[in-house]
């Protein structure tokens, strides 16, 4: 298990990481979530030891990861990081070497990783020749070929045609169940959602949220309804049972203050829309992710647990 307790690392006037604690299990997803400069990678990079802390400990199975325990480590960074010139099957086996994987079953996994990923014919052409989707395939490859016990992915779908985001899925709930732990860095929440046994929720440095992901949704309340429909539906967020709307062209998530009926909403919205769907739901990670960092709250404004 990887254990991270009270980390802080802080740059000039900017606390990048303040007082994050998490934990990861064995064949467990953790999406490590926040928007852009929430300071995930900078977490990411702490654990892997690029970066020294000023405060804070890590461990994964109560060692630090120094080391050998790093050969154990899969790193899939954000930023594009092949050798653009070099053959795309001398690099992933150059990479597999620092991880000291025989020689011959560096080759085997590789080939056998390339018929996966749709990438065997392409074993002889430079990494520069690919395009960006198939040179993310690669950089996930490299990230697994070695077999590791834990798995660190920074916005792996970076890139990803839809048919290659399901492959990328696939492969990821193989390696949960094999055992791996494996942190999930995004900042989209639907991919998160689908694939998320626990979430971590940073914002400006801090964790605003953590917990299992069905009872993080949980005690956000269920009084969030989803419609489906034809026409124009602006008016939603004047009516004033409504809290707070998120429009995505035909289809709206609603979130009722509390005491307000869901059935007097549905005689309102019936009269002025065409509906095709009308269902009581759990608000969505998307939902929960907008109501704590989309309005610039200071983190820790909100009363769920944490």
């Amino acid at each position: 298990m990887l254990s991270i307790s009270h980390l802080r690392k802080q740059y000039a006037t900017v606390l990048a990481v303040d007082d994050v604690s998490l934990d990861v299990r064995r064949g467990e997803i953790l999406g490590l979530l926040g928007p852009n400069g929430a300071g995930k990678t900078t977490t990411i990079r702490t654990i892997l030891n690029i970066i020294q802390p000023d405060a804070g400990s890590i461990t994964f199975d109560g060692k630090r990861l120094t080391g050998s325990v790093l050969d154990s480590v899969g790193y899939l960074p954000e930023e594009r990081g092949l050798y653009r010139k070099s053959k795309l099957l001398a690099t992933i086996l150059y990479f597999a070497s620092l991880k000291k994987v025989p020689p011959s079953e560096a080759k085997r996994r590789a080939y056998s990783w390339l018929g996966r990923f749709g990438l065997l014919e392409w074993h002889d052409r430079k990494v520069e020749e690919l395009s960006k989707g198939n040179q993310q395939k690669v950089q996930f490859i490299i990230s697994i070929l070695h077999d590791p016990d834990l798995v660190i992915l920074d916005e792996p779908f970076g890139g990803l045609d839809p048919v290659n985001q399901i492959l990328l899925k696939d492969v990821l709930m193989e390696l949960k169940q094999k055992g791996k732990a494996i942190i999930f860095s995004t900042h989209q929440m639907e991919h998160a959602e689908k694939l998320c046994d626990t979430i971590c929720l940073i914002n400006r440095g801090r964790v605003v949220l953590a917990g299992k992901l069905r009872e993080v949704k949980s005690a956000y309340g269920s009084n969030t309804i989803r419609i489906e429909f034809d026409g124009d539906a602006a008016f939603l967020s004047g009516l004033s049972s409504v809290k707070k709307v998120q429009l995505y062209g035909n289809f709206a998530e609603v979130v009722l203050r509390d005491g307000e009926s869901a059935k007097e909403l549905l005689g309102e919205i019936s009269r002025r829309l065409d509906l095709r769907k009308f269902e009581l739901a759990e608000p969505s990670l998307n939902a929960i992710f907008l109501g704590l960092v989309g309005d610039g709250k200071r983190p820790g404004a909100e009363g769920k647990p944490q």
